[in-house]
């Protein structure tokens, strides 16, 4: 199979297309775990171009979507305080807490600022030594190693103004309560290539042996993601469940080591409760004791805040691929990217904002 220099050629493309029509006997469900691989095979249509018995499972792969509504209430709270300038990037000032975002926080008064890196936050908490400045640390594996550089030069320089409200996830322990679920109906996955280009994909060989279930490290171009269907497809039909990564020019089996490195000295694995998934044991970044004195959630004593997830919002069936986003009766009507209900929607990485951008006229409640 060809690789690299013709990963762009729609030829390839095309054969990668009949060639999935050609080897599928029988129905499978596939999952990609991004949110960002999500929106190209919604945007492209790849989904159109596969057989009717090949069903793509939208997963919790986009860390907005994932972010609870316990942590969004507590951003909401500290960014409300008169002392403290909350920094975030852009894409969490309008997910929805329990009753505003982060966007009305600030249109109240409050000092919210989008920064473009984690250490935009050091450099303004070193300007404004009168205030607290805090980043919402949100995402996988593929942005933590920033936020761990963040906290590592915050300690190099003393700052005692600075601090992390924290959120970052982990993918395997993800994949792993999905794969534990009695209503699983996942067969194969496509694994985020950009969290594998920071971690590698050793940890994913344990969960294909366990579950029977192929790996296979996908980019974000169609072809990729055509590619890394057809490649979990030959391994389901032909009875194997392997971890492969056809995705070389970005991923590494080791990962970055050095990413690696910073992130197990400034952080420690903690239980993490998912937006729409509950809470699932070592499934998220904690700071490490060392950096205890960065952690926001302390700082502000909010450790014991705890909140309950809105019952109409249908993102946690979304997440867990048990249904569409057009399945859900607000889809499109009382919940759009405007007035969204849940993080889905409202995020530029959420299987719902796909659907209605590139879908919601296919769809009668759209």
């Amino acid at each position: 199979m060809k690789y690299l220099d013709e990963y762009r050629d729609g030829e390839l493309a095309q054969h990668f297309a009949r060639e999935i029509h050609r080897i599928t006997t029988r129905p499978w469900n596939i999952m990609e775990v991004c949110g960002g691989q999500t929106h190209a095979i919604v945007k492209f249509g790849i989904d159109e171009l596969l057989p009717k018995h090949i069903t793509l499972i939208h997963g919790p792969g986009c860390p907005v979507c994932v972010t609870s509504l316990e942590i969004i209430d507590k951003a909401l709270e500290i960014a409300a305080r008169p002392d403290v300038i909350f920094t975030s990037f852009g894409d969490m000032l309008r997910v929805p807490g329990s009753t505003m975002d982060l966007l009305s926080v600030k249109g109240r008064g409050g000092d919210v600022r989008m920064v473009y890196s984690p250490l935009d936050a050091v450099k303004l908490a070193e300007q404004t030594p009168a205030k607290e400045v805090v980043f919402f640390g949100v995402g996988f594996e593929t942005t933590a190693p920033a936020t761990a550089m963040a906290v590592y030069q915050a300690a190099q320089k003393g700052l005692k103004n600075f601090s992390l409200l924290i959120s970052h996830v982990l993918v395997p322990p993800a994949i792993e309560a999905l794969m534990s679920s009695p209503n699983c109906r996942v067969q194969g996955f496509l694994a985020a290539g950009h969290v594998c280009s920071v971690m590698g994909y050793e940890e994913y060989f344990p969960l294909a042996k366990k579950y029977r279930v192929p790996i296979v490290v996908t980019g974000f171009e169609p072809l990729d993601i055509l590619q890394g269907v057809l490649m979990v497809v030959q391994q389901l039909e032909s009875g194997r469940a392997e971890v492969e990564n056809p995705y070389a020019r970005a991923v590494r089996r080791e990962g970055n080591q050095p990413a690696q490195d910073l992130m197990r000295k400034v952080f420690k694995v903690v239980h993490r409760k998912w937006r729409g998934l509950g809470e699932i044991p070592h499934s998220g970044l904690g700071l490490a004791e060392a950096y205890a004195a960065f952690d926001a959630e302390k700082k502000f004593g909010l450790a014991d805040h705890h909140v309950e997830e809105p019952k109409e919002c249908m993102a946690g069936l979304v997440l867990q691929g048990l249904k569409k986003p057009h399945e859900c009766p607000a889809f499109g009507t009382r919940c759009t990217p405007e007035h969204p209900l849940g993080a889905t929607m409202v995020s530029s990485e959420g299987a719902c904002a796909a659907y209605y951008r590139y879908r919601r006229h296919d769809f009668p409640n759209g």
